[in-house]
């Protein structure tokens, strides 16, 4: 079955770069010179800046190590609502990795996969490199995979589950915006916040702007800013809440989104509360649904057919669908206590 999907996804990749019959896929990671000395340490080279969200997707637990490299004299213009337009030739470049103990970072990683998203001409290109076990190198993988993994979590329990690397259709499924691939990450309002550089912590926004890499950016007052879903002195429950549905669950739900025929609109900048799911009958749940009658109903999480596909491992059930394997526990405490304190004028 995995051959098969092998040479089904290798064929959509050839046939992508059919108008581009000079582009030649370097097979491992280390042949971009995207980093220099141990490729494990993931330390940059020149001209290729780390960057982190505010509020990340959730990925079974992984961490991820992030990166942009921009085409030499290019620049990507300030943009106050959506992800950021990047020139082409530049390289977005995402490792996840699982620390072996979460209480202490100093006890080692181990890096699963990096995934890279190319703009070309014709647009942005996936691409993924998935890790050897001693960890010199990452080679091409078109198919996605499975891999064991086991640490210790924040809590001192010692975890071992299932790592899976998507195959590049599916990477397409949650970066398709109107048909057309589209990065998730950074906007500016998830890149408005502090990252420590070499020189030392600084906003990264200033940092890209004293970098000669973005223009047109606003005092920082005037700058959207998401707030870190965990964090409570970031912004209240509701904007926590809303910022992390919007990244984990708005690259579907939303009217340029694969998930638009649902009418749910879980962005950040949707204002209209029937969309996000107040009160709002499900279009076609099916079992999803949990015999529940909405989507949010305010006030009662357990009868929110939202919540109840966040805490569902089922593969017919789960939300969202790809990207995860377990559970969020803190995320549905999160979006749990955020319904919990909606007002309830219904029952």
């Amino acid at each position: 079955m995995k051959t098969l999907v092998a040479l089904a996804t290798l064929t959509v990749l050839l046939l992508s770069f059919r108008t581009q019959p000079h582009t030649a896929i370097p097979q491992k990671l280390s042949e971009y010179g995207f980093f220099e000395g141990n490729l494990a340490e993931q330390q940059p080279a020149e001209g290729v800046v780390p960057y982190r969200l505010n509020t990340p997707l959730f990925s079974d637990y992984a961490e991820k190590l992030r990166f942009v490299k921009l085409p030499t004299g290019q620049t990507v213009s300030y943009n106050a609502t959506e992800v950021l337009d990047f020139p082409v030739g530049t390289t977005l470049i995402k490792t996840f990795y699982y620390p072996n103990d979460f209480r202490d970072v100093s006890k080692g990683r181990r890096l699963m996969e990096t995934r890279l998203l190319v703009r070309e001409t014709a647009g942005w290109k996936a691409l993924e490199y998935v890790w050897n076990d001693e960890q010199t190198d990452a080679v091409l993988e078109v198919a996605g995979d499975r891999k064991p993994v086991t640490f210790v979590d924040a809590e001192g329990r010692k975890r071992q589950q299932e790592y899976i690397i998507p195959n590049l259709n599916q990477c397409k499924s949650c970066h398709n915006r109107n048909e057309v691939m589209t990065p998730i990450g950074p906007s500016a309002r998830q890149l408005n916040g502090d990252l420590t550089y070499t020189t030392g912590p600084e906003n990264q926004l200033q940092h890209w702007q004293k970098a000669g890499l973005l223009t047109d950016l606003p005092a920082l007052a005037d700058v959207p800013r998401a707030p870190v879903w965990s964090d409570p002195a970031t912004g209240s429950l509701d904007a926590r809440a809303r910022i992390y549905l919007d990244i984990n669950c708005a690259h579907c739900h939303r009217p340029e989104g694969p998930a638009n025929t649902s009418g749910l609109n879980l962005s950040v900048h949707e204002k209209n509360v029937t969309a996000w799911g107040l009160l709002k009958t499900p279009v076609a749940a099916g079992r999803g649904s949990g015999d529940r009658r909405y989507d949010i109903m305010p006030g009662h999480p357990d009868e929110s057919i939202l919540l109840y596909r966040m805490e569902s491992t089922d593969p017919g059930i789960m939300m969202p669908e790809v990207a995860r394997k377990v559970p969020h526990r803190e995320g549905i405490a999160l979006v749990r206590d955020w319904i919990k304190s909606l007002p309830n004028d219904t029952h």
